[in-house]
């Protein structure tokens, strides 16, 4: 099996190709090819070519969450797509707070995707809703979500929310999901944003399955993470033993420099890179 990170924030040896704010990650197996997220703009169509993949080939499209880094290339990829009954339900918004002495204004910014359930219905595509806790792709590929928060210091974000009705509430993040990898040395992990908590993921992955973690990639939004948060999640992961650690997108500088001072098994997962496993 073949997973090309088609395009992330950063850049590695290939200066060629397109980066920018997103995500998106490219599987090929025997039994089908996967397309996992599609990045902020759909540049990715552009580094697909470079990077020498047809996404005509693409079996399943799969996004991890209704946010816009993340969705915003779908409308330049309409295929079969799985997500979560929740990713339409409520739309994302994220609060800037006016720090300003005597006034303390929010202002809620749209963040979430721009389509809708009709728009994929009247293309005539077929949506797949990830309704159980895990949805099997293929014989070695999954789709896992509904994760339990078995650590309390995992926390969401407050200034993340979801509209109902007329209320902005802290968003729960139902709709996220991650793709499992099934390898011959164990799961590997491929993640959007880690929104519920990278290491919620993990232990809720291993309990599920009782099987071997043997590597996670992609976003796991420790950016706004205090280093107390970051030191535990390092250590968390090195005591389950995980053989390969590649993050990106959402990690933040700091906790990126603290996985490359204390894990021998990490690496900065960015735009052009390949893992054949």
């Amino acid at each position: 099996m073949k997973i090309t990170t088609i395009i992330e924030n950063s850049l590695g040896e290939n200066k060629g190709l397109q980066h920018e704010h997103g995500l998106s990650f490219y599987i090929e197996t025997p039994e089908g090819n996967i397309l996992f997220d599609t990045g902020k703009t759909g540049a990715f169509v552009e580094n697909a070519k470079d990077l020498g993949i047809d996404l005509k080939n693409t079996d399943y499209l799969v996004l991890s969450h209704a946010h816009y880094d993340h969705c915003g290339g779908v409308r330049r990829f309409l295929d079969t797509f799985h997500v979560h009954p929740a990713f339409y339900v409520s739309a994302k918004f994220f609060v800037n707070s006016d720090k300003h002495r005597y006034v303390d204004a929010l202002e809620y910014r749209y963040i979430g995707i721009d389509f809708d359930e009709a728009f994929i219905k009247d293309k005539k595509l077929k949506i797949n809703y990830v309704n159980g806790d895990r949805v099997k792709l293929s014989e070695h590929v999954s789709i896992f979500t509904n994760f339990k928060r078995s650590h309390d210091f995992e926390i969401l974000n407050p200034r993340m929310k979801i509209k109902k009705g007329e209320a902005y509430i802290v968003d729960p993040f139902d709709d996220e999901i991650v793709v499992v990898v099934d390898t011959e040395k164990g799961l590997l992990i491929l993640l959007g944003c880690s929104h519920p908590g990278i290491l919620n993921i993990v232990d809720t992955i291993t309990k599920r399955t009782g099987e071997k973690i043997y590597g996670v990639m992609g976003g796991t939004h420790l950016v706004e993470a205090n280093e107390e948060r970051i030191h535990k999640t390092i250590t968390c992961l090195e005591e389950m033993n995980i053989k390969l650690i590649g993050i990106s997108h959402c990690t933040g500088e700091k906790a990126v420099q603290m996985f490359s001072d204390k894990c021998d098994n990490f690496f900065v997962n960015c735009t052009g890179t390949v893992l054949e496993v």
